[in-house]
């Protein structure tokens, strides 16, 4: 059967959609878009005005993602994949690719200022990424157009200090040998490096204030929150957002760190005594010196004293 004809008839049935994301991908992609999956149209592509207003929207999380990215293309580029980034409306901002295979990808529409978000491409990697709000593969015929499907697209989306989706990372393949293990294999290196550029994102957003790791005890999370000096939260990061069941994205409202871990309770306790040993890890390594102690926690001379007189250190 064609793949075409397969998506069609995939979509006619009442049941498909209900039990399998894919179809229901492929379902959006006829009903809601009226795309057809036999097309044979070349990719949208922005202009260039229109590409560097984007890229200029988004300089920050672009400059800190740019090394993520030389890292994760280092990984895979042996392997004949592509990197590329994504801004939330699925337009490709930033990519990473072998000299000797960039015709190739960009044959396939996969260049700066591409979109493909759900609604140009239908179902694949980068728009179904961001429509559903989650990590995926869509391997080969798992696409929309018939066209894409040669390629495997590996995504996770990355979100900004607000929690609320910037964009999408990708790794893209077209070796007919990439079997489903190895697509495994890529989506954690693909998810762990969308993790670091949140966070240091997240940490670049709230410079000045104190950011605090929480012990979620699953590596996979990133649950940060943003303290000023005043022991006030003023952000806090997706994951922990949902840990402690907070509006998944939008304006922080802030609150008093001490109402976030408890009043006297085990949590605040081991808080307490984190920001302790971490006083006194940075009073040793400068030898005692408070104004290279506290430039080292990032916080300020006054506001050192006052932990340090808190926690009797002086």
């Amino acid at each position: 059967m064609r793949h075409e004809d397969l998506v069609l008839s995939t979509v006619e049935s009442r049941k498909a959609a209900a039990h399998s994301s894919v179809a229901a991908s492929w379902s959006r992609s006829v009903q809601r878009y009226g795309l057809d999956p036999s097309g044979k149209r070349c990719s949208d592509i922005v202009d260039e005005q229109e590409l560097s207003y984007r890229r200029e929207a988004m300089e920050q999380f672009l400059q800190i993602a740019s090394p993520k990215l030389d890292r994760l293309f280092g990984l895979v580029s042996a392997s004949g994949c592509a990197v590329f980034l994504t801004d939330n409306e699925g337009v490709i901002l930033d990519q990473r690719c072998k000299e000797g295979d960039l015709n190739s990808f960009q044959s396939w529409g996969l260049m700066a200022g591409a979109d493909w978000s759900e609604q140009s491409e239908g179902t694949n990697g980068i728009g179904t990424c961001i429509a559903e709000d989650r990590s995926l593969i869509i391997h080969r015929d798992q696409h929309f157009f018939s066209k894409n499907t040669a390629m495997s697209c590996i995504d996770t989306p990355v979100y900004g200090s607000d929690g609320r989706i910037m964009g999408a990372l990708n790794i893209s393949s077209a070796r007919a040998d990439q079997t489903a293990e190895i697509n495994k294999m890529i989506a954690a290196m693909v998810s762990q490096s969308a993790k670091q550029i949140e966070s240091d994102n997240f940490r670049a957003t709230f410079s000045g204030a104190r950011i605090t790791l929480l012990n979620t005890g699953d590596t996979e999370k990133n649950a940060l929150i943003a303290i000023d000096t005043d022991d006030v939260a003023i952000g806090a990061t997706r994951d922990a957002r949902q840990l402690f069941g907070w509006e998944k994205f939008g304006e922080f409202a802030p609150m008093a760190a001490r109402d976030i871990f408890g009043g006297s309770d085990d949590k605040l306790e081991a808080f307490d005594r984190a920001q302790r040993a971490a006083m006194v890890r940075a009073l040793t390594r400068s030898n005692g010196n408070v104004s290279q102690a506290a430039r080292a926690l990032n916080i300020g001379r006054a506001t050192m004293y006052r932990r340090m007189k808190r926690f009797g250190l002086i």
